[in-house]
């Protein structure tokens, strides 16, 4: 998936204003609606709502607006969260967890406690394997322990488990193909699209090829979600601009 995230790498990163450069907020916590699906960003200064980030990068996460929120009631954080079968006491709890910055929904989850010690202490779990979620456990379903994989199992495909370089590399690689990508082009026009930019970035000489190759070929691979990804990107920020629109027109 193109932009999932651990809840432990936004946790710390500053919040800007991206027209403007402003500061607005340092993220302390990552908050969920009752469904299960991330909503807010929280800070020291108030509660940024998920649909008004643009960009999640390495040292910030850049929003559409500077504007803070307060929340509405009935919110969820998972950070240790307890983890159990059905009638059942405490198996573990959540260490940390993933999921898509632009839709909010959890890609996985990383358990500690007696449940992920045949793992080495920390297992995945997948939300199919979720039976419910309340405000203060998460109940899996009875076959969910034998669907658990190790950290480098489970995550590997993931671009937040990829090395620094080349998580940069895919962002500038997506931002170049932000105008070319559109929703009806067919898949062979994707990766042609993909292998242009990669070419052209390799004809700069600034790149290590290793690092351009490894970066290429997940979005080879991640194409649809690349093209899904961007789509959504454009109606975010049409949504944005529209809110932020109906703010002045109401003042």
């Amino acid at each position: 998936m193109m932009n999932v995230i651990r809840r432990s790498q936004i946790i710390g990163l500053m919040t800007m204003d991206g027209s403007t450069a402003t500061k607005c907020d340092r993220i302390e916590e990552v908050w969920l609606d009752e469904e299960g699906r991330v909503v807010y960003l929280a800070g020291t200064q108030g509660y940024t709502p998920l649909e008004q980030i643009s960009v999640v990068g390495p040292d910030a996460v850049l929003t559409y607006s500077s504007s803070l929120f307060e929340p509405p009631k009935d919110l969820l954080h998972l950070n240790r969260m307890r983890v159990s079968l059905p009638k059942s006491d405490p198996l573990g709890w959540v260490e940390d967890f993933l999921f898509d910055w632009e839709t909010g929904d959890i890609a996985a989850y990383i358990l500690g406690g007696d449940i992920a010690e045949p793992f080495g202490g920390r297992a995945v779990l997948f939300p199919d394997d979720i039976e419910t979620i309340d405000a203060e456990t998460i109940v899996i379903k009875e076959e969910a322990r034998n669907h658990l994989q190790s950290e480098a199992e489970g995550l590997k495909g993931f671009l937040s488990e990829k090395s620094h370089q080349v998580k940069q590399l895919v962002q500038k690689m997506v931002i170049r193909l932000r105008d070319s990508i559109h929703p009806q082009d067919e898949p062979e026009v994707v990766h042609v699209k993909i292998r242009e930019v990669s070419d052209e970035l390799a004809a700069t000489e600034k790149h290590d090829l290793d690092i351009l190759t490894e970066a290429t070929e997940f979005l080879q691979d991640k194409w649809q979600s690349l093209q899904q990804s961007i789509s959504h990107n454009n109606q975010r920020m049409r949504s944005a601009l529209d809110s932020a629109w109906k703010k002045l027109t109401q003042c």
